[in-house]
């Protein structure tokens, strides 16, 4: 008897495309992105998920609902599973954050964003919080953004911050699942769902490109 929780990234933007930050900014998806949802859905959907909460911002609740409909199945929402804050950067192209703050750009600190820290523990908490309440094999899909996904899960897996870049990034629309074992969780897919191609992120630069 285990617990399943499968880490749904939101499909492609255009800001993903332009590679801008986009943190808490509530963009949609576009004609990719929502292309790739429906075939995340497709996926998803044969793993007859039991339950599915999405982030509060649309990129991401589109992408699950994409998957509700297959599934037959209502997206519940948390706040708590949004994407990194990225304060002054948010909206402004790599290219521009590395102009403007080029120490913090080193360090992927934006002014009047959130910590990491603080990041992993809301995700990870969300996380735990919704899994409770699945039965025994039952199986959560958590739809949400790409440096979200990877601290909580860092967080999960129990890894020490200085370890936490060891977990690359996650493409648009794909996944990875964790298991709950005797010993806590253990991930047992990561960044599955497509071939290795550029990530798009709002993550630090040397994962991959970044989330978002």
């Amino acid at each position: 008897m285990s617990r399943r929780v499968v880490c749904l990234r939101h499909g492609q933007t255009l800001w993903n495309v332009e590679q801008r930050f986009q943190g808490h900014t509530d963009i949609a998806l576009d004609e990719t992105g929502a292309a790739q949802a429906a075939r995340a859905a497709s996926l998803l959907a044969a793993l007859q998920p039991t339950m599915i909460v999405s982030s509060d911002l649309r990129r991401a609740f589109d992408t699950a609902s994409a998957l509700g409909r297959l599934a037959g199945l209502d997206v519940s929402v948390d706040k708590d599973l949004r994407e990194r804050g990225g304060g002054e950067w948010e909206g402004l192209t790599r290219a521009e954050i590395r102009a403007g703050w080029p120490a913090e750009f080193e360090a992927w600190e934006a002014p009047g964003g959130e910590l990491v820290t603080d990041v992993a523990d809301r995700v990870a908490e969300a996380i735990l919080r919704w899994s409770a309440k699945l039965g025994d094999n039952g199986l959560l899909v958590v739809a949400s953004h790409g440096a979200a996904i990877r601290l909580g899960i860092a967080r999960l897996m129990g890894l020490p911050q200085e370890l936490w870049s060891v977990l690359g990034g996650l493409g648009n629309c794909s996944w990875s699942v964790l298991e709950e074992g005797r010993k806590g969780w253990r991930l047992l897919e990561h960044n599955a769902g497509t071939l290795p191609e550029p990530v798009s992120s709002d993550d630090r630069p040397e994962a991959a490109t970044a989330d978002g």
